[in-house]
């Protein structure tokens, strides 16, 4: 009896490579087909059900690897649905790079490692029987996901979570795209959360906030006496995620040289720990979120086509918050009960007439922004109703101040943030570590604010 689910079209000039495939998809219970040649691979797939192909980018009789474009081409042209992962030599990555314009699915460096390959084709696999899965409602998605914490039921975001419901028990790279503010970390989170690594770490990166000189020690670790500081053994954030997610946030910001060290760990899964020459290999799902424009960074030279094709098996683009006005009552209401909580406000709405303004701004800040002015609006009137004029003379930057400070009606931001440390204070009976947390700041921060606005502990 036949119990393969699934048929995979090895194409290959290198028979040693095709033996060596075949007997270890067939240990993993693929069916498995072998051509050595593009003729042979053509006329297999006229004739056999396939479902994924692994096509080797040179062969013997074009090492340049323009004959592997073409079977590529012919492929899309004959069977344009099926998935394609491309195999090429590290030192020919700009082969794969060219075949993923052409529509390949992904592609890997030989020589390959067993388990990243098996990983790589159940994902092509999953994704594409998915694909018609793209139109649930809400109510239904949640039948079979969690996505508590992400607010919206518009169509926009409905789109988001219906990609979101699709990728996440797969291991595809994903690239997040959106402005500034709308919730680029709170989808990464969803899609871990959903994900069939929920039970290891998602490991958060903010990549604009590390220099090109630590890049190595920061991602990769450091062995004891690696250099000066270094006085003791330390895990980068790869090893910390390993087995769950890595979610890299702010990547348009990576120098080009930090570029290239990322690459290669994406591509090999291994890497060394500064200082040291053994190879730690390690299993993360790479998640990536940027408010930049990679494909015009990538025109420009300033983000390497290669790592931006690894990065982007899926892309996932958010909208921003006025293409999406009619989730602003719930996003408002969200966060207010959220506010009300942290500062122990036990009453306090939005009128119907204040939301409806609210729907009507174009919050170049996004979510971020407005969550931002109905914590300031909440804290600074003291109402139990927040009406219009309350948000419409809710302070905004002064830009043509010298020294940008934020004004909020004769009130400074260093008043502001005496005002929310007292409240905070009093909420939580002056328990250090829950105002810290509440407000987002260590320990040590919050006491040095203590000191400076003349707060007692």
């Amino acid at each position: 009896m036949n119990t393969y689910k699934h048929n995979i079209l090895v194409i290959d000039d290198d028979e040693s490579v095709t033996a060596s495939l075949s007997l270890f998809l067939k240990q993993k219970k693929f069916a498995v087909l072998q051509a050595n040649s593009p003729a042979l691979a053509l006329e297999l797939l006229e004739q056999k059900k396939v479902d994924l192909i692994l096509q080797d980018m040179n062969f013997s009789r074009a090492t340049s690897g323009e004959e592997g474009l073409e079977l590529l081409e012919k492929i899309r042209s004959l069977v344009p649905g099926i998935p394609v992962i491309l195999m090429t030599a590290w030192g020919s990555i700009s082969l794969a790079v060219e075949g993923m314009r052409l529509g390949a699915s992904d592609f890997i460096s030989k020589p390959w490692d067993d388990e990243y390959l098996l990983r790589t084709i159940k994902t092509a696999i999953g994704l594409n029987s998915d694909k018609q899965k793209l139109n649930r409602t809400r109510q239904e998605l949640e039948q079979d996901f969690d996505f508590s914490g992400v607010i919206g039921e518009s169509t926009p975001m409905l789109a988001v979570l219906n990609t979101v419901a699709r990728v996440c028990k797969t291991d595809a790279s994903i690239l997040i795209l959106g402005e500034s503010g709308t919730g680029k970390e709170i989808i990464a989170d969803a899609i871990h959360r959903n994900s069939t690594r929920n039970q290891s770490p998602i490991v958060k990166v903010n990549l604009g906030g590390i220099t090109p000189s630590l890049f190595e020690s920061e991602m990769f670790g450091h062995v004891k006496g690696a250099f000066t500081d270094a006085k003791q053994e330390r895990q980068g954030r790869f090893s910390t995620a390993d087995k769950g997610t890595l979610f890299l946030d702010e990547i348009g910001e990576l120098d080009k040289s930090s570029q290239v060290k990322l690459l290669r760990v994406l591509q090999d899964q291994c890497f060394q720990m500064v200082g040291s020459s053994n190879n730690s290999n390690v299993d993360v799902r790479i998640i990536s979120a940027t408010n930049q424009n990679l494909e015009q960074m990538v025109h420009e030279d300033s983000f390497r086509e290669d790592l931006f094709y690894r990065i982007n098996l899926i892309t996932i683009e958010l909208p921003s918050l006025r293409e999406r006005t009619s989730d602003i009552p719930l996003l408002a209401n969200y966060h207010l009960e959220k506010v009300k909580e942290i500062y122990g406000i036990p009453k306090a709405s939005i009128t119907p007439a204040a939301m409806h303004w609210l729907q009507q701004q174009l919050w170049p800040g996004n979510i971020r922004q407005l969550c931002q002015m109905i914590e300031r609006v909440l804290l600074m009137s003291g109402k139990s109703e927040l009406e219009i004029s309350d948000f419409s003379h809710s302070p905004q930057q002064d830009e043509s101040s010298d020294d940008g400070k934020l004004e909020m009606e004769g009130v400074t931001l260093q008043q502001m943030e005496k005002l929310m440390i007292e409240r905070s204070m009093q909420a939580y009976k002056g328990n250090i570590s829950r105002v810290a947390e509440a407000l987002g700041v260590s320990r040590a921060a919050l006491y040095r604010r203590l000191e400076k606005h003349g707060i007692n502990p």
